[in-house]
């Protein structure tokens, strides 16, 4: 680690990491709202809903704090770069969320919930990480399992269009179901910008 002759407001550490637990809050309802009926799944995204604004209401924290103060414990950029990050993750579960609702899908495909039990794991292990960036010490294992389970989400995207495909007669449930796939792999995609900030971040550290 560098030798810093200058205090620095840690604050940000904690405001980070409460910011990634909003997002394993996030995962969680949009699992249970795989698991709800059509009539109960408008009262779990308005939860959702509640989580997001919650979620953005930390990130705007972040933000006002950076224009308050003069030393950072890291770079300021990488830090406004995080914490966007971290919010685009709740963004996209919670339009995932939303267009399940909007577009009165009855019934998912089986393996849509195997794409939110990666998101889960990804919210887990980033909100797990998050303290860790105190001490910059062992995230190594973070970001190689979030780029292994992106990988897991690329192979599982994939294998649902192609069911999508060939499974789906209704030209307009297939362009929704899609819309749906393609929103939770952008989730998992944004994870991953998440792990690969938090590697750059380390490396300049070291």
């Amino acid at each position: 680690m560098r030798l810093r002759l200058t205090p620095r407001d840690t604050t940000y550490f904690d405001m980070l990491a409460t910011l990634a637990q909003h997002n394993v809050t996030g995962a969680s309802l949009l699992a249970e709202l795989l698991g709800a009926s059509r009539q109960e799944r408008e009262g779990i995204v308005r939860r959702l809903n509640e989580a997001e604004h919650v979620a953005d209401d930390a990130t705007h924290s972040i933000m006002r704090r950076l224009n308050q103060t003069f030393v950072t414990p890291f770079d300021r950029d990488d830090i406004y770069g995080l914490a966007s990050a971290l919010d685009d993750c709740m963004d996209a579960m919670e339009e995932a969320g939303d267009l399940i609702v909007l577009y009165k899908v009855d019934e998912l495909p089986l393996r849509v919930s195997e794409q939110v039990q990666v998101l889960q794991r990804c919210a887990e292990l980033t909100a797990e990480a998050m303290p860790r960036l105190r001490s910059m010490d062992q995230l190594s294992d973070y970001w190689v399992e979030i780029n292994r389970l992106e990988n897991q989400g690329d192979k599982l995207h994939r294998e649902l269009i192609a069911q999508l495909f060939d499974d789906t007669t209704d030209p307009v449930l297939l362009i929704k179901l899609k819309e749906i796939v393609d929103m939770l792999e952008e989730g998992a995609d944004a994870f991953e910008r998440v792990a690969n900030m938090v590697e750059t971040i380390a490396l300049k550290e070291s």
